[in-house]
């Protein structure tokens, strides 16, 4: 019982460590977090794509839509599509086959290559709490 507890207190140590990374992160850390992804690309894919018609996106011109969830301050949530782990690799995935992560859902698919929805995601990684609208 007593070993069952240490590794409770471990584990709570580490997710506090974890959280305390990502609330201090700056916004650099986190436009580096997609390996290979360019976020000023990510943005044009954003906009090629028609994201902004369902979701409101900070820095995409005209990208108010209400269908989707707002993506302002994407990179301090802590899942995707409400069930992932908010991770590069993750997200990457949602964005490429979102109804093989979440059979129905209104998310379309975009038919969006492998680097495209990696610059995406890097874009999307910029958006935190700190950030300024006019990204």
């Amino acid at each position: 019982m007593r070993l069952a507890g240490i590794l409770v207190g471990l584990s709570l140590l580490a997710f506090l460590v974890v959280g305390a990374r990502n609330l201090t992160a700056t916004d650099s850390d986190r436009s580096v977090r997609v390996a290979g992804g360019d976020a000023e690309r990510g943005r044009g894919v954003i906009v090629d794509a028609g994201c902004g018609t369902c979701h409101t996106i900070p820095g995409i011109p005209s990208a108010d839509g209400k269908v989707g969830p707002p993506l302002t301050d994407f990179a301090e949530r802590s899942f995707v599509a409400g069930r992932l782990p908010n991770t590069s690799q993750n997200l990457i995935h949602w964005l490429r086959e979102p109804q093989a992560v979440e059979p129905g859902t209104a998310m379309p698919d975009l038919g969006l290559s492998r680097q495209a929805a990696t610059d995406a995601a890097a874009y999307l990684y910029t958006l935190g709490s700190r950030d300024r609208s006019d990204r």
